[in-house]
């Protein structure tokens, strides 16, 4: 047989080969869900090849109804992905689903619509970050969906997903490689099938997404953040939570513009009785324990907006951030929100010692594992509250299973501890100026179960203490560097050598409760130092 017919043969054999893949599409990443609305959510999903884009839904598994959507190119080849929008939605309700692409079609899965904030309906959502693969342990994000996640939510609860948990925060780094278009299935997709083919999922971006145009045609978040940085930043709502998702990588934690909008967002949401809580994520800390060259000042930034929001409106608030690859959980001083590292769902452990780190005063508990964190959202309209709890895996050398390790409620309205009465020192009494110790009342809450959570020392050279001199604030559990460094502490003295002598001070001291609820400041009590 001679070349010609060889070449023949081959360009045939070719031409089948591509007609047939245009026929039988094969699934390159499975449904997943996004942007869900009481009455709508998308459907995406990744085909060979093929731009029929259906979703065949209703709400039993006999289904029904049809929708229609499109499908656009990703990776410059035939490969398609898929983005169904189902409008016309009952609120709060279960339904079934599945896609269809030539004669491809998916197995049958199920989504739960999100409720009215005025439904006063409870809900579950997960936060984690930081899931790009560790070559030492590829299987690691696989075992935080499965031996995680799902199996805690079927232990805990029992019945179906949809029912368990509402949605899922993903504060950026979903692979190692944003700009690798084999990492976004292979990595990402494939280890969390089961979990977002039910559940929505709302991811921003990490250093490690890299800006990259996979991620912005991967996913089809809200359009309402600023519009020449579509997707970039952004607000959904659930029930009587709005969360917000931030860019704080370079390029963009620099622009006026994103600061702007999060301004105008939050005045918008100060009128908006329907939303009790504001849930921000963004990828980068403020504050680092286990690596402080992670950190940046631009989320020092949101923090403080944030702040001022929860204070002027007693609407608490969180922001969720990862980078660092370990566990955080801290609180503001003066207002009541919390700030919380949510790594790692399976990128490399950061581990105590391994890089530079430093013990500040907003961190209870810094922990090096992974894990994911569950939040669970009370919508009880006369006194609102949240639950955040870590569930750990722990590390390569300590593992968990699935273990509570950290946890706290935070209601919306306030019910403040009695303020502490001062015995020690008191009435202008003389000491050592080397050797001060203040002394205070035991801790009386007012809200069920409440106990001494912290307490905040000040000393001052004048009654305004406008500028005290000493400023202290202990919490009743500090662990870093795997000890609790506040054990045995009962929160009610407070012992300093940084005076000088021969002086005239002021003293006082509040206390705050596990809620973040501080009492009133105590009476003023004032002594003076000795000459020596």
């Amino acid at each position: 047989m001679n070349n010609k017919y060889l070449l023949l043969i081959s360009s045939l054999l070719m031409v089948f080969l591509v007609t047939a893949q245009k026929e039988n599409p094969q699934f390159v990443v499975r449904p997943y869900l996004q942007n869900a609305e009481p009455n709508s959510i998308v459907v995406m999903w990744e085909t060979t090849a093929g731009e029929e884009s259906i979703v065949e839904w209703g709400t039993t598994n006999k289904l029904g109804q049809k929708t229609q959507g499109k499908a656009f190119d990703i990776n410059f080849s035939e490969t398609r992905v898929h983005e169904v929008k189902i409008e016309g939605l009952k609120r709060f309700t279960t339904y079934y689903y599945r896609v269809k692409t030539g004669a491809l079609r998916s197995d049958i899965y199920q989504f739960k619509t999100p409720p009215f904030a005025n439904d006063e309906e409870s809900f579950n959502m997960i936060a984690m970050s930081d899931m790009q693969i560790d070559s030492q342990h590829p299987g690691k994000f696989g075992e935080i969906v499965q031996e995680g996640i799902l199996t805690y939510l079927t232990k805990e609860f029992g019945g179906k997903l949809p029912d368990n948990l509402a949605l899922v925060m993903i504060p950026g780094d979903l692979v190692s490689n944003g700009s690798d278009y084999s990492h976004w299935n292979g990595h990402f997709f494939k280890p969390s099938h089961q979990l977002f083919s039910q559940v929505p999922v709302y991811p921003v971006l990490g250093n490690h997404e890299r800006n990259s145009q996979f991620y912005f045609k991967y996913f089809s978040l809200p359009k309402n953040g600023t519009p020449a940085y579509s997707e970039h930043w952004w607000y959904k709502d659930y029930g009587n939570t709005r969360i917000i998702g931030l860019d704080s990588n370079d390029g963009y934690r620099d622009l006026r513009e994103q600061l702007s909008w999060l301004e105008t967002v939050l005045d918008e949401t100060a009128k908006n009785d329907d939303i009790d809580f504001v849930f921000a994520q963004l990828h980068h800390p403020h504050k680092s324990e286990l690596w402080i060259p992670g950190e940046e000042d631009f989320t020092g930034k949101i923090v403080k907006l944030l702040e001022d929001f929860s204070t002027k409106t007693g609407k608490p608030s969180i922001h969720f951030f990862g980078h660092t690859h370990g566990y955080s959980r801290g609180q503001s001083k003066d207002h009541k929100h919390l700030w919380v590292n949510v790594a790692s769902a399976g990128g490399a452990i950061d581990n105590w010692g391994e890089f530079e780190g430093r013990d500040y005063d907003e961190f209870t508990v810094t922990q090096d594992e992974y894990g994911f964190v569950m939040v669970e959202v009370s919508g009880v309209r006369d006194n609102p509250k949240f639950t955040l709890k870590r569930i750990s895996r722990g590390n390569n050398a300590r593992p968990l299973n699935n273990a509570l390790t950290d946890s706290i409620t935070v209601w919306k309205k306030n019910e403040i501890p009695e303020a502490p009465e001062t015995i020690a020192t008191t009435d202008n009494q003389t000491v050592k100026y080397n050797a001060i110790v203040l002394k205070a009342s035991p801790f009386k809450g007012n809200m069920e179960k409440a106990f001494h959570a912290a307490s905040n020392w000040q000393i001052s050279t004048s009654k305004d203490f406008s500028k005290p001199v000493y400023d202290s604030w202990k919490q009743f559990e500090n662990w870093y560097y795997l000890e609790n460094r506040q054990k045995d502490d009962d929160l009610t003295d407070e012992k300093t050598k940084n005076l000088e002598p021969g002086k005239t001070y002021y003293w006082r001291v509040r206390y705050r409760d596990q809620y973040l609820n501080w009492s009133e400041w105590s009476q003023i009590q004032t002594f003076k130092t000795t000459l020596k």
